[in-house]
């Protein structure tokens, strides 16, 4: 990340999956109501932060149907046009493979191998058809090194995990496991962060 460069960092809103805690990954699904306030309040932090230099900065989003969602609302509360941002694939969840659309509590039971080599190596681990953190780590920071200017960013649980991790040289084995709030902005700066 180059010095002098800012992200505001959004989480998209809760969805049902969320809430289920089943396993997204890139499958889409929309934002329930707890998730459409969520988005709300970060364009209202946004707007109280930033104030008319919103209108200076660049907006982009993952493509995902949840990032969209979030990333209008947030526009709308800033007076802004809902579609006047990008997106970027790059920017997507990690893809879960197999284990999307399962749930978080029988993972375990469905997949046992699979599931031990996740607590053996979170950062690594790789489910079958699918991405690693590291992974993940790669096309984020690929995707980091093309932006120049400060930017609002409407991602995921775990890209929020592996920009924090890449840009403030985490311990890979703590990174999969960082909060992700849905309510909070991530200010993110090359030499540290705060929530908002």
């Amino acid at each position: 990340m180059k010095n002098g460069i800012t992200l505001y960092f959004v989480r998209h809103g809760q969805t049902t999956w969320n809430f289920d805690r089943r396993i997204q990954g890139q499958i889409d699904t929309p934002l329930n109501e707890t998730g459409r306030a969520q988005a709300a309040r970060n364009g209202g932090a946004l707007k109280r932060l930033l104030g008319d230099r919103i209108t200076q900065l660049p907006f982009v989003s993952s493509p995902l149907a949840r990032c969209r969602e979030t990333m209008e609302i947030i526009r709308t509360e800033l007076s802004l046009p809902q579609q006047g941002y990008g997106t970027d694939d790059r920017l997507q969840e990690i893809h879960f493979g197999n284990w999307q659309a399962s749930y978080w509590s029988k993972v375990a039971e469905e997949d046992p191998a699979g599931f031990g080599a996740r607590e053996k190596d979170p950062f690594g681990w790789r489910p079958e058809g699918g991405e690693s953190y590291r992974d993940l780590t790669a096309r984020v920071a690929a995707w980091l090194e093309g932006i120049h200017e400060d930017t609002v960013v409407v991602a995921h649980g775990g890209v929020s995990r592996a920009l924090r991790g890449h840009v403030l040289t985490l311990n890979e084995a703590d990174i999969p496991e960082l909060s992700v709030p849905q309510d909070k902005i991530l200010v993110l700066r090359r030499d540290g962060m705060e929530w908002v």
